[in-house]
């Protein structure tokens, strides 16, 4: 099984579901976008792709020319090759905006351990049908997919009281996930070393929020670890 992951920055992998895959000797090809690597031409040899989050947003073309190219290669990926995709926060917005959406700035921003409310599609659905209907997540991002309500291939799966598209899917292959469920009990800790986050927290929830930011994921980091185990069994049925 060969999966691409397209990265933006490097502390933010697919964490958890990464250590699924590597256990299971999946063969990961990392693309670390940021560093200048760059998506290879050919990407039919990939069974599935990863695109994890960022501190950039998608429409920073100017700042970070690669996402222009990126956004090609999910294009190609998603609606020619009609592959697997899972999209988080970032690659979630970067799927949105591929299938004919546009990414707009959240109001307010969501950043905590918060609700997600799953819709009755979700019960039919083959990487979500075993999730409860509803669960916490770790949110941390300022902007959101909207203007998909007419698009015939998108069915809302899930969403919270700020952002409607939390989950999202094209056809049956391709996954945008807002939130993030691949966490670790290192990863808030990590992402508050990286001073976009830290600001954006800290704007959010008052200086000093990481330590209580980090003690709430960790209170929930079994149920979203064992989340994550369900999403990547099931994405590997659709692979």
């Amino acid at each position: 099984m060969n999966i691409i992951v397209l990265q933006h920055i490097k502390i933010e992998d697919p964490g958890y579901i990464k250590d699924l895959m590597l256990v299971d000797g999946v063969n990961l090809t990392t693309i670390e976008l940021d560093e200048g690597e760059k998506i290879p031409n050919d990407l039919s040899k990939f069974d599935g792709m990863f695109c994890m989050g960022g501190p950039m947003d998608t429409f920073m073309e100017q700042e970070y020319p690669w996402l222009i190219e990126e956004k090609k290669a999910i294009k190609e990926f998603v609606v020619n090759l009609k592959k697997p995709y899972l999209g988080f926060c970032l690659g979630c917005q970067l799927l949105g905006e591929v299938v004919g959406g546009k990414v707009v700035k959240s109001s307010p921003a969501e950043i905590g351990i918060m609700d997600i409310h799953f819709s009755k599609q979700k019960d039919e659905d083959k990487l979500f049908s075993q999730f409860p209907n509803q669960i916490k997540s770790l949110q941390w991002h300022s902007y959101e997919v909207q203007g998909i309500e007419n698009n015939k291939d998108i069915t809302l799966l899930a969403s919270s009281p700020i952002t409607k598209y939390q989950i999202f899917k094209y056809q049956d292959h391709a996954y945008g996930i807002q939130f993030h469920i691949e966490i670790k009990d290192t990863t808030v800790n990590e992402w508050g070393c990286v001073p976009e986050y830290k600001k954006a927290l800290e704007d959010q929830l008052g200086a000093g929020a990481l330590e209580n930011f980090d003690i709430a994921a960790n209170e929930n980091m079994s149920d979203m670890n064992n989340y994550s185990k369900i999403l990547y069994q099931n994405f590997k049925k659709i692979l």
